[in-house]
């Protein structure tokens, strides 16, 4: 495999791949800390701590909403890097992105998960999210590879862990 695609992304397309790769990063905090809050809540209401258990309900409230404008804030300071004309060279063993202002070359073998959306292959590395490939710059039969790649190195590496 090697081909080379050209592509823009455009603000709402890196907002969108970027709130998906960390809703998926960050699930795991998301459904406890506001569990534990909300628990921790009830049981300063049993010991007559009253103010101190209607913080936790109102924390636990808005933890989520905070999470997702750190997340939204953190993106649109990202903008003005990732929204750039990109050359994007993928071979077997790695991909590279190519802009105006910089190059980078990631092996695949760097991205512990790639998970597969409708619109992008979100990649992550030390289960945390690295990078997106937006499909549509890719051409059928180029996705259909990628696909394949990605599913390969998804067996390899249940393989090494039922190990």
């Amino acid at each position: 495999m090697d081909f080379t695609v050209d592509c823009q992304p455009s603000p709402d397309e890196v907002m969108r791949a970027v709130c998906l790769g960390a809703k998926r990063q960050f699930r795991p905090l998301r459904l406890t800390l506001p569990t534990v809050m909300v628990a921790v809540g009830l049981l300063c209401l049993l010991v007559d701590a009253i103010a101190l258990g209607i913080g936790m309900f109102a924390g636990a409230a808005v933890v989520p909403l905070a999470l997702r404008w750190a997340v939204r804030w953190v993106a649109r300071r990202q903008l003005g890097y990732l929204c750039r004309p990109t050359t994007v060279h993928v071979t077997s063993d790695s991909y590279e992105v190519r802009t105006d202002q910089s190059a980078v070359t990631m092996r695949w073998s760097l991205f512990d998960r790639i998970d597969s959306t409708p619109e992008f292959w979100l990649l992550f590395m030390n289960r945390q999210f690295a990078a997106f490939l937006p499909k549509r710059v890719f051409d059928d039969e180029q996705r259909r590879r990628l696909e394949s790649l990605f599913a390969a190195r998804q067996k390899t590496a249940a393989d090494h862990g039922a190990r």
